[in-house]
């Protein structure tokens, strides 16, 4: 039983050296390895996820596809992918295999994702929805004019703002405006 567990720290160690600052690959537990193949993003990438049990690598480790990250890869392709890192487990009994497990899924990654689609069903069916521009939601914000300079100036001119005005040309006539706002009449 020591000398499983030797080969599985022996193990781990190398996994560390190799994949340290490979943003792919994460370590779970000291027996829980993840890799994540494709591109991130995209319909065609997935995460692989391979865990010892106490007696790795005589037997072979426990293939996880059912992760949260791999719910759009078609069933199909998970089984696929499962079945072949299972096969290639079985060749490699007795030998640290996780390291040659994640390259083989890189290496035959095309042949892999030959059956997953580009996108998932529910997003290709769907019709784009076409703005009409009638909508008068507050979310959405006329855009003002922009006026260049020599319309701003033009504009600016038309009103008077050039010309020279009379002293107090903008003054409020107090006794109008009461006259118009109705004052408090005196009892």
């Amino acid at each position: 039983m020591s000398s499983v567990n030797e080969a599985q720290q022996e193990e781990l160690e190398v996994l560390k050296s190799i994949y340290d600052g490979d943003v792919a690959f994460k370590q779970i537990s000291d027996t829980t390895f993840q890799y994540k193949f494709g591109e991130d993003g995209s319909y065609k990438s997935f995460i692989a996820e391979i865990s010892w049990h106490d007696n790795y690598p005589e037997d072979v480790p426990n293939i996880n596809m059912e992760l949260f990250y791999n719910k759009h890869v078609a069933s199909s392709v998970k089984e696929s992918v499962k079945a072949g890192i299972l096969q290639q487990a079985q060749d490699l009994l007795g030998m640290s295999m996780t390291f040659s497990l994640f390259e083989w899924v890189k290496d035959n990654l095309e042949t892999l994702l030959e059956d997953q689609p580009n996108a998932p069903p529910s997003i290709t069916t769907l019709q784009p929805q076409v703005d009409d521009g009638d909508d008068d939601s507050p979310m959405k914000k006329d855009k003002k004019e922009q006026l260049t300079k020599s319309q701003k100036r033009r504009l600016f001119d038309r009103f008077g703002a050039t010309t020279d005005r009379p002293r107090g040309w903008d003054w409020v006539d107090i006794i109008k405006h009461l006259s118009q706002t109705g004052g408090k009449p005196e009892s």
